[in-house]
Parts: structure tokens; C-alpha cells; sequence
């Protein structure tokens, strides 16, 4: 039987998909929840989705705004991938009630990974870790860089992810832990839900699904399939050189706004007369960053460099990105589509 593997936040659109693939590679798999309510929907969506081997699935309660249930969680853990994030509903203005518990959550699962049999804890980070401070774009942004928690424009979300990633290589310095560690950086996370669970990342999606008489932000972006995400979580979870290393998460190139727009009118034509035709003017966007958040946001996305190189993950972990933009959009558009019709 192979080593057992806890998954932290098992209900989220990345974390099922890691829990898929470790079942379906035969380990022996734990994952936190917030409530045990939880376990039977997990349960589900693996059976739904052909996974037989339910009894390698087994679940722990615990927040990570709480020092309960972690010690349990981790006890006869052998790796474990930090994926869950802080919970936030609305929308959050206050920095500090974002930041504090992404820090803090991360470092409470350090600590007690410290305190156990953990060999390695993979981490997943953001690329707004990574890149959003290149604004060089005759450049390539690799993992070397790091965003610059000040840069104008970066939204509380990266911030919290950004603070929480330093904090977490400045714990393992600093405390010198027996295991090693290792981050994923991905970029916007397209691709598949295994359960109607969708990502973050799909709001995207719906700005350009809001009626042929919106306007969208043409901006570029980097996009990557959750399939992906998920294998080079465990690739850097069990490659020996991994340790120690960042790795961004991206499908080869880059898309723009417009471009995803065209693809979904001409790959689901059944969705035509919802997809947004109109664009919002650059200048605009430019201008309104002067006086409002999500404009300064969005003129950051256009000044960003996305040259972005996902060479290291291919070089060290022989992980090459089996989808690309236009697969990862359109697996995105089908899962949320049969999450609306499923309301």
C-alpha cells in the first residue's frame, strides 16, 4: 500500500481534482473539510466520476483558522498538498481580513506538518506570486521573479497569496523543518469540475457570457486546465529534485479576451447570441484606473508581461500541459454551462 497523502480543503475545484488522480494512482488518500457534512458530496463525486476505491478516501474536520483537527490530520501523513485557501463571501476591502488568515492558515499547516512523519508539503501559491510586477513585456517571467506586494493595481486576493507563499518559505528557513517543500504557481485555472464546483477564475468566463450587448476588458491572460494543475501538483510532490523549488502552472502561450470570445462563438454556437461582443476601450480602462479598484486591476493586466515560461516544470518534473488554451476554455464553458442548468 502506498504512503498516505492528506489533501487539505477537499471540497475545492483543484483539491478533487488532486484527490482524483492520487486515487486513481492507487495512495491512500485524507482530506481536511470544514464540516464532515462534507464527506458524503467528496464521496459522490469521485464514485460519479469512476473512482471504485472509496475506502482509500478518508476525511478529517478542520479549519485552518483553527488549531483543531490539524495534529489529526496529519498523523500518519507522509506528504501532504496545502490546497485550501481562506473562505471569503462579498466582496472584501479590508486587506487584513483577507491576509492574516491566508498567512496564518498556512503557517498553522506547516507547524504541524513540522510536528509529524510529513516527508514534503506542496504548496499551492498563485501566479500573482510570480508575475505581476514584470511589466517588462520584451521580457519572460519565470520562477525568479516575485511580485511586488505594493505594485499598484494587485488585488487583495493575489496580496493574500503573495504574503502567504513569502511567509511560508520564510518559515521553512527559519525553522529548518525535517520535511521538504515545494510550491505550484499556477495561472487562471480553466479545465473540467469533477462536481459543478467551479473556480474562481470563471468569472472571466461569465463577463464574456453576459449578453451580446455587454462590454468586456480585451485583456491578455494565462490560462492553464485543472487536469494539469493537478498532475504537476503530484509530480512535485514525488520528483526527488522538486524540493525546494516554484513552479508556474500555464498552458503554453497566452489568450486574450477577444480571442476566448471568438473561440466559444465558433466551437458553441448554441451560446452565440450570450457571448459579449463589445469591447471596452483600453483608454478607458486606463482612465477609470485613476479613480476606481477594479479599473486599477484591470490596467495592471494590461501593462503585465505574459511572456510566461513553464520550462522548469517541463525540464524538472517532465510535466508538459496535455491541454491547451482553447481545450482548457472550452471544458471550463461546458462545466459551467451544466452547472447553470443543473440550478
Amino acid at each position: 500500500m502506498k504512503e498516505t497523502v492528506l489533501v487539505t480543503g477537499g471540497t475545492g475545484f483543484l483539491a478533487s481534482h488532486i484527490i482524483f488522480q492520487l486515487l486513481q494512482e492507487g495512495h491512500t488518500v485524507k482530506t481536511t473539510v470544514r464540516s464532515l457534512k462534507s464527506q458524503e458530496k467528496i464521496l459522490r463525486t469521485m464514485a460519479d466520476n469512476g473512482i471504485t476505491a472509496l475506502d482509500q478516501l478518508s476525511f478529517v474536520e478542520a479549519d485552518l483558522a483553527k488549531d483543531a483537527g490539524w495534529h489529526e490530520a496529519m498523523a500518519d501523513c507522509t506528504y501532504v498538498f496545502s490546497v485550501a485557501s481562506p473562505v471569503f463571501f462579498g466582496k472584501v476591502t479590508d486587506e487584513a481580513a483577507v491576509i492574516r488568515p491566508a498567512t496564518e492558515g498556512i503557517i498553522r499547516i506547516l507547524q504541524a506538518a513540522k510536528n509529524s512523519p510529513v516527508k514534503r508539503v506542496v504548496m499551492t501559491s498563485n501566479f500573482g506570486a510570480v508575475g505581476f510586477s514584470n511589466l517588462d513585456k520584451h521580457s519572460t517571467t519565470t520562477e525568479a521573479d516575485w511580485t511586488d506586494p505594493e505594485q499598484p493595481g494587485l488585488s487583495i486576493y493575489e496580496k493574500s497569496k503573495l504574503l502567504a507563499e513569502q511567509a511560508a518559505w520564510a518559515f521553512v528557513a527559519t525553522e529548518k523543518p525535517a520535511y521538504t517543500f515545494a510550491t505550484v504557481n499556477p495561472v487562471a485555472i480553466f479545465g473540467p469540475s469533477l462536481d459543478q464546483h467551479v473556480s474562481g477564475s470563471f468569472t472571466l468566463i461569465d463577463t464574456l457570457l453576459a449578453g451580446a450587448n455587454k462590454r468586456y476588458p480585451n485583456i491578455p491572460l494565462n490560462i492553464v486546465d485543472v487536469r494539469d494543475v493537478a498532475k504537476i501538483h503530484l509530480l512535485a510532490m514525488f520528483t526527488p529534485e522538486a524540493a525546494g523549488q516554484r513552479f508556474i502552472a500555464s498552458c503554453d502561450g497566452q489568450i486574450s479576451m477577444k480571442e476566448m470570445a471568438s473561440i466559444i462563438q465558433h466551437q458553441r454556437p448554441q451560446l452565440v447570441s450570450r457571448v459579449t461582443t463589445k469591447e471596452i476601450p483600453q483608454w478607458v480602462i486606463r482612465f477609470g484606473a485613476l479613480f476606481n479598484h477594479q479599473a486599477k486591476e484591470g490596467a495592471l493586466f494590461l501593462k503585465m508581461n505574459r511572456q510566461v515560461s513553464n520550462q522548469k516544470a517541463k525540464a524538472v518534473l517532465g510535466w508538459h500541459p496535455l491541454a491547451d488554451n482553447q481545450t482548457a476554455l472550452l471544458a471550463a464553458v461546458d462545466s459551467l454551462i451544466t452547472a447553470e442548468d443543473n440550478k
